[in-house]
């Protein structure tokens, strides 16, 4: 018998399904109202041409290839003469650090769009110079920075254990066991002078093998883990057992680490630097490791570099390097802190695809020297749309003059940016003929403000 005041509530069970998340994302991708980017290419239809220089990854050289661009591939960097020479051709480059791109090659670049640092760095090339030119420089800033935390700690061990000697010692025949001098790394402070990408990461290997951790930066940043910053370079370098330096090369870089800053470093401790050849003052640390107030170094990098494998590293190149070569527990590298598989790799990647943005759709997003700017992609069902890519000199009145021109068509979308004297323009048009293309892109490029024109299609 129901109880009448017992209130029953019914409730539908929900179908039973067998279609997850993942099935309905691959149903939806193939949905017709699915919006597509439409592939842009020159008005001119001329066909794209890049020279890439230094061994280069081959993976970035067939992303480029199977986008139908000619590619020129040399093992070797090239001497400015040489550049001279053979860039007037080309529409980008693509170079690591041994090629320089100067003034005078740009003024020899009558074609160049753009160019790509497959490195971390791009002290190689004269970014004013080339930003007045018309032509943003990419790189890849954190693509190696595993590679280069890496290669500091591995150089931790080496140096404090005299790996280096004892190996040399071994290869010549000589038996030599021995411990004095040699030391756990655990328990030791490591500083690490400057905590970007490479120095945090780094903090964080530190740690798991038993470091602790100070750090001196120009900003404050929240360290990780139980690193600490410090607030000056010199309560860094009287505390630590190893001091490491990842910073860029600028003029208040430039000899940072010289005599007075060895001076302020402990007694038995060790200089690593991965970072900048001009960072260190070379002869400052002959002495300090010649009077055994330094216990080590490890030097990767250096003010002037042989420009090709087999060169030599000689006094012609660096008035002491046969001093430096010969002085005991000193770990000698040419270059390699970011020179494994996976770090060329991924830096073959993200440039290669910095490069196609720009040369497709005109896209500056993290180059160095430019505005960074961008739009969403024009779809392939836009058949009629054009993208209008305008560097500029950056002074009134230009955006102006631009809209005139583009005043004739609807502008669905448009962006610009300035970066010191240029600026850089994007602008999606709708519904525009054929024959009008060389009219419209005649009246932008004569402007007095016009450094370079582009339309894609």
């Amino acid at each position: 018998m129901s109880n009448p005041n017992q209130t029953t509530v019914s409730a539908s069970a929900s179908p039973v399904t067998s279609i997850s998340i993942h099935d309905r994302f691959r149903a939806s991708k193939d949905a017709s109202n699915l919006r597509h980017p439409k592939v842009l290419h020159p008005l001119e239809n001329e066909g794209l041409r890049l020279l890439i220089l230094e061994n280069i990854s081959l993976d970035a050289v067939a992303t480029f290839r199977a986008q139908g661009w000619h590619v020129d591939h040399y093992a070797k960097a090239m001497s400015e003469d040489e550049l001279v020479d053979k860039i007037g051709t080309y529409h980008a480059i693509g170079i690591r650090s041994k090629t320089k791109i100067t003034q005078r090659v740009l003024n020899a670049a009558a074609k160049l769009l753009v160019i790509g640092c497959f490195c971390i760095g791009t002290n190689q090339v004269d970014l004013k110079a080339a930003a007045l030119t018309g032509i943003p420089v990419f790189n890849s800033p954190f693509s190696n920075s595993r590679s280069v935390a890496e290669l500091v700690m591995s150089e931790l061990v080496v140096l404090s254990r005299q790996l280096f000697e004892r190996s040399f010692e071994l290869r010549t025949g000589l038996w030599n066991k021995q411990s004095k001098g040699c030391w756990e790394i655990r328990g030791k402070t490591l500083g690490i002078i400057g905590y970007g990408h490479i120095g945090a990461q780094l903090s964080v290997l530190a740690e798991s093998f038993g470091l602790r951790v100070l750090f001196y930066d120009v900003v404050n940043i929240m360290p990780l883990g139980t690193a600490r910053q410090v607030e000056t370079l010199d309560k860094l370098l009287s505390e630590s057992d190893f001091v490491t330096l990842h910073v860029p090369e600028l003029e208040d870089t430039i000899n940072m680490i010289s005599t007075e800053q060895f001076a302020a470093m402990k007694k038995g401790s060790y200089l690593i630097n991965n970072a900048r050849g001009r960072v260190v003052d070379i002869p400052a640390l002959i002495v300090a490791l010649q009077s055994k107030h330094l216990a080590g170094a490890a030097i990767d990098v250096f003010p002037a570099e042989p420009g090709a494998n087999g060169a030599p590293f000689d006094d012609a190149l660096n008035p002491w390097a046969s001093v430096l070569r010969a002085l005991p527990n000193v770990v000698l590298t040419p270059h390699i802190g970011g020179s494994t598989e996976e770090a060329q790799t991924m830096i073959g990647q993200e440039v290669a695809q910095a490069l196609s943005r720009y040369l497709d759709y005109g896209s500056t997003i993290g180059a160095v020297n430019f505005p960074e700017v961008d739009l969403r992609a024009i779809t392939a069902e836009q058949t009629g749309n054009i993208r209008v890519c305008h560097v500029h000199k950056n002074q009134p009145g230009v955006l102006k003059l631009v809209n005139e021109a583009l005043s004739p068509y609807n502008v669905e979308k448009q962006y610009s940016d300035s970066k010191g004297e240029i600026a850089y323009l994007l602008a999606d048009i709708a519904d525009v003929g054929a024959r009008d293309l060389p009219g419209l892109k005649d009246r932008i490029s004569s402007t007095d403000a016009n450094i370079i024109t582009r339309l894609l299609a």
